[in-house]
């Protein structure tokens, strides 16, 4: 199956969430989000699925070996709703945005991980790069809020 992106991903970053398909003996996946009109399967769609119905991303993942292909919100009223969600990790492009945070980072302990390791992963991130968040980004959590006000108010975004 092939998904085409036709534009620079936005807000990639690790995530440690237990929804998050993640690559064989990984702790975090690699996430980034991009406009859904710049997203296009291309080949083999029969073969994705969601992975739950249910859930507020609808993660398709391809029947054959799980792997999430692609993450779409369909509530239109969701602060996300027109984007995308992608594993940069499994493109075979160079030029992605490189990942900015790690975005709940305590998740890996309902995975499994050992939590008296947390402080190393932590440090580790840092070390990487990555600050360590156990909601999304800051400005990422801006724009949910401001989303949220803006509801509340029924201000409409500009």
């Amino acid at each position: 199956m092939t998904v085409e992106i036709i534009s620079q991903c936005a807000h990639n970053h690790v995530c440690g969430c237990t929804r998050c398909w993640k690559p064989e003996g990984a702790l975090f996946a690699q996430v980034a989000v991009v406009s859904r009109e710049h997203v296009n399967i291309t080949a083999s769609q029969d073969r994705l699925a969601v992975v739950d119905p249910d859930a507020t991303i609808q993660r398709h993942a391809c029947r054959a070996c799980g792997v999430h292909m692609l993450g779409r919100i369909e509530n239109t009223e969701h602060p996300f709703y027109g984007l995308d969600f992608i594993h940069t990790e499994l493109s075979d492009e160079i030029g992605w945005a490189p990942p900015e945070f790690a975005a709940f980072v305590s998740s890996i302990i309902e995975g499994g991980y050992p939590p008296e390791n947390m402080d190393a992963v932590r440090d580790r991130l840092e070390d990487i790069g990555l600050p360590p968040y156990d909601c999304l980004s800051p400005a990422l959590m801006d724009l949910i809020a401001t989303h949220a006000a803006r509801q509340k108010s029924g201000v409409k975004a500009a």
